[in-house]
């Protein structure tokens, strides 16, 4: 299909949307052969964060990378943006490709959707990769918490309506200025093109209903996932890949897996892993996959 609303074309990668649960999701697909990997991004991103890696992935595997609901170019109607039907999207669109079970592979705030599709759905995910990833009911809160040096954009954005009023029109410059450097440790790893691309898409009309979304549901959603976690601990094989966030990604999941976790930790990239140090994150999570399909 076209490339959506001005977004880059870049070769072996091609553009698709999907109607499920409500909405319409936009998702990228590269490679033809291999065990099929489902990205999944955090916030302050879109499924751009991946384009650098997906080709890598790509030589191995069926790569997807989608924007979840509110995020990109996928749907953003009225309508529920919590990580319950966030992940029940993601179900819905594993069983549209018919490429099931995936290595799921989460990112930042998209953890709790990510925990949420292997617990409820195991036959659907092969592995879950966690990168950069926490859990409310497992810590993750405290990022909210500003008076121990929480991040202050967390209650902004979980705040109704005060997304719209405090960000729309100042994507680039919030993003530019603020979101990535503030959380990224590779001098020029995020180019100016990134964050034009990005911007592009929050800057849509009601482009910040996903972030919003997703912050508001992990400040209430600790109890459940504590509940969940206890009732359906995760049984896929799990890699927790640390960068600017160290080991809080690894003893997060450890808490929630059945089975030991394996770990990876990118030393001197920051808290954007993917657009930091793309060769070093799909060196790791090649390994991972690889030992996981030869089980």
């Amino acid at each position: 299909m076209p490339v959506p609303d001005s977004s880059p074309a870049l070769s072996g990668i091609s553009h698709h949307r999907a109607a499920v649960n409500g909405t319409e999701l936009h998702y990228v697909s590269a490679g033809t052969t291999g065990s099929p990997v489902l990205l999944v991004h955090g916030f302050p991103e879109t499924w751009w964060t991946f384009h650098e890696l997906i080709p890598l992935l790509a030589a191995e595997h069926q790569v997807f990378a989608v924007d979840l609901r509110g995020f990109g170019d996928s749907g953003n109607a009225e309508g529920g943006y919590d990580s319950a039907t966030s992940a029940e999207d993601l179900h819905q669109l594993i069983a549209h490709l018919d490429v099931g079970p995936v290595h799921l592979t989460g990112q930042d705030i998209s953890g709790a959707t990510v925990f949420r599709l292997a617990a409820t759905h195991p036959q659907d995910v092969r592995s879950l990769t966690a990168i950069e990833m926490g859990l409310a009911g497992f810590g993750l809160e405290g990022l909210a918490d500003v008076t121990h040096g929480g991040a202050w954009h967390i209650g902004v954005l979980a705040a109704p309506g005060i997304p719209e009023l405090l960000f729309a029109g100042r994507e680039r410059e919030l993003l530019g200025d603020w979101a990535f450097p503030a959380m990224t440790a590779v001098p020029g790893a995020i180019t100016d093109a990134d964050v034009a691309e990005f911007a592009r898409t929050y800057a849509r009309p009601d482009g910040w209903r996903g972030a919003a979304g997703l912050y508001r549901s992990m400040l209430a959603e600790g109890a459940e996932l504590r509940a969940l976690a206890a009732d359906r601990p995760l049984t896929v094989p799990v890699l927790a890949v640390g960068a600017g966030g160290g080991p809080f990604t690894a003893a997060t999941m450890r808490q929630v897996t059945a089975d030991d976790v394996a770990s990876a930790q990118l030393d001197g990239v920051g808290h954007h892993a993917a657009l930091e140090a793309p060769e070093a994150l799909s060196a790791a999570l090649l390994d991972f996959l690889g030992r996981v399909d030869a089980r």
